[in-house]
């Protein structure tokens, strides 16, 4: 495929609102291709380049590509090439495997050596690309849609094989080669993304939506981990896919020494303890993304694995089978020391005890778990919930404000932005600047300008890439953003590096949240 056509494919699918019709354009050229073309075209078009699990990152900000831009507009070579798609990201890929002093001029010279070659509207959809910001509509769900009817398969079965694919790409590349969506199941050392729980008011609620009994276990505020182990060999990947077993040699160790398996992948959280409590998540992530002075590390913040819940096991996908029977089989392979803590009840006031007792060890608070669960990967069900003291949302940073007086210098005043699954977007639903201390400030500001999409001098618009946990009082109905929502009372609570904005929370949460306390306050009036 030449990635003018690609061009052309992304002006048909800008110019339909019309979702059947996008469907329908994406559908016809997927047939068309070649399915490591469908990968490359398939991660492009949702706004991503290189799978999680790969460990490439681009390193391609607004001014680097800017500076490409400018240097090759009105060049114009004695004969044009057709750049293939292929072509096209190979070069992406070697942009990204650039380092050391040298890395920023080759980055550019690589740019530059594709867009002297490309019409102005190849070059715009590139640096759309590049920055993560395609615009075209096409996000997972519809993608999956086209897939579906390429290769005349029913949807849910493609939705399923996604859960275990975990990238688009190699999910087009599988089903194009022929592979059922069927038969596409988790495989070792390939990291599925993990099940998602739900925000639950209090532990009551909890209880009344799993069925009246479940499974009540520690909330850490930990880094979820996926250990991938066979024999001697274990990989650990990050709830991103991230690939950080060589950051880890003490877990590994451990997953080596208390998982008595031949074959297993197991979900855990990775935890450090001083003085009896669990340290910080924003310690913990600093250690993951260690790498170098590893084995110092490990020694002065050694991570423990609270493991609760296993996918894997001996050449068996256990991910089907109710939550309750993988307790058991995990029981069965994980030493006792490795578990987490929980309990199981029915009793509102046990569970609400073993809450207030997570609360005292220094945690987040529980999760409340429906016994008959399977495992959805990448899915947040109505089978897990979370209860927390205070009710927060993962959202995503789109924009900043440059500060005044103190924080002047700073982009310190975020707009955050829930997902609407059913188009790809983030939608604005609040603004803050409390919560971030003068260090994250100025290393905000950094990341953002890095992310910049758009200038308009006293705002920037930046790519989604940046979640943050945030704490408010309550949802308000707001016709001053698209989304209709506002939050009152915003502040960041953490920065979530571990998240990818895909799990961000979502417009339908914001809009349960907003009728749930809408009703609260109808039973308090009466």
């Amino acid at each position: 495929m030449l990635f003018e056509e690609l061009a052309k494919l992304a002006k048909a699918l800008e110019a339909t609102p019309l979702r059947s019709e996008k469907v329908g354009l994406l559908a016809a050229a997927l047939r068309k291709l070649e399915p490591r073309e469908a990968a490359i075209v398939a991660r492009l078009l949702t706004g991503e380049i290189f799978p999680a699990y790969s460990g490439l990152e681009l390193g391609i900000g607004y001014s680097l590509l800017s500076e490409a831009w400018r240097s090759t507009r009105g060049l114009a070579p004695l004969e044009r090439r057709k750049l293939t798609v292929e072509e096209v990201y190979e070069a992406l890929v070697k942009a990204a495997k650039a380092a050391g002093e040298d890395s920023r001029r080759r980055k550019l010279r690589l740019l530059q050596s594709l867009f002297v070659d490309m019409s102005g509207e190849e070059a715009e959809l590139l640096a759309r690309f590049i920055m993560g910001e395609p615009r075209l509509g096409a996000n997972e769900g519809l993608l999956l849609e086209a897939l579906a009817e390429a290769v005349g398969a029913d949807l849910e079965s493609v939705r399923r094989a996604y859960m275990f694919a975990g990238d688009i790409g190699d999910l087009a590349e599988q089903l194009l080669s022929g592979v059922k969506p069927e038969s596409v199941t988790l495989q070792l050392f390939r990291p599925v993304k993990p099940m998602l729980a739900e925000m639950a008011r209090d532990v009551r609620e909890a209880l009344k939506e799993c069925g009246g009994r479940a499974a009540l276990e520690f909330k850490y505020d930990g880094i979820r981990l996926q250990i991938h182990k066979r024999g001697w060999e274990v990989r650990l990947f990050t709830r991103r896919l991230t690939d950080v077993t060589s950051s880890l040699p003490e877990v590994v160790e451990k997953a080596r020494e208390l998982i008595r398996a031949g074959e297993a992948v197991v979900d855990c959280e990775a935890v450090s303890f001083r003085d009896g409590k669990p340290l910080r998540f924003q310690d913990l992530v600093r250690r993951v993304r260690r790498r170098e002075d590893v084995e110092r590390m490990a020694r002065e913040m050694p991570l423990e694995i609270k493991a609760f819940d296993i996918l894997y096991l001996d050449g068996r996908v256990l991910v089907g089978e109710p939550y309750e029977a993988r307790w058991r089989i995990l029981q069965e392979v994980a030493d006792p020391s490795i578990l987490i803590e929980r309990t199981v009840t029915g009793d509102v006031k046990e569970a609400e005890e073993f809450y207030e007792l997570s609360l005292s060890r220094g945690n987040e608070g529980v999760v409340v778990k429906r016994l008959d669960s399977p495992y959805t990967p990448g899915v947040r069900g109505r089978y897990w919930f979370k209860v927390k003291p205070a009710e927060t949302l993962d959202l995503v940073i789109v924009g900043a404000e440059w500060g005044h007086g103190r924080r002047s210098g700073w982009l310190s005043d975020y707009y955050l932005a829930a997902l609407d699954p059913s188009t790809g977007e983030f939608l604005v639903v609040g603004k803050t600047f409390k919560g971030l201390t003068d260090a994250e400030f100025e290393e905000m500001t950094r990341k953002l300008l890095e992310l910049k999409v758009k200038d308009e001098g006293w705002r920037v618009w930046v790519k989604p890439a940046i979640v943050a946990e945030v704490a408010f009082s309550e949802v308000q109905r707001s016709p001053k953003y698209r989304s209709g929502f506002a939050l009152r009372f915003a502040r960041i609570v953490r920065l979530r590096p571990d998240k990818s904005p895909w799990e961000a929370a979502t417009i339908e949460e914001v809009k349960r949240i907003y009728e749930e306390q809408f009703r609260t306050k109808a039973k308090a009036s009466d």
